[in-house]
């Protein structure tokens, strides 16, 4: 059974940056796609970033290029999210995701804060 932790949420200024993490385990992740979505207060949950375990390829929300960057460390089976530049209208509860054909394993969430 897949499990994946996140962890790096914070409170952080405007224009900080944060780094957060998602420590995968229950099976070999070669085929699938790691992806982190959010969800902020009264909103509908958004996908931030995903990317390929096998082949390292990304894609960003255009909210969020240029200024985060999705990174994957096989050996440790971590999927990274770097964040800089943060706004305040990147406050959410960020949550890590599995999909092989669908996104269906996700970690409990972490909370980043941006004050402005």
């Amino acid at each position: 059974q897949v499990q994946l932790v996140e962890s790096g949420g914070g409170l952080v200024q405007a224009g900080g940056s944060l780094r957060l993490s998602c420590a995968a385990s229950g099976r070999t992740f070669v085929g699938y796609t790691m992806g982190w979505f959010r969800r902020a207060p009264g909103k509908e949950r958004e996908f931030v970033a995903a990317i390929s375990w096998s082949y390292g390829t990304t894609n960003y929300a255009d909210s969020v290029k240029g200024r985060f960057t999705i990174s994957r460390d096989s050996a440790k089976s971590t999927v990274f999210l770097q964040m800089n530049s943060l706004k305040p209208e990147d406050t959410a509860v960020y949550y890590c995701a599995a999909r092989h054909t669908r996104y269906d394993s996700w970690g409990q969430g972490t909370q980043v804060t941006v004050s402005s």
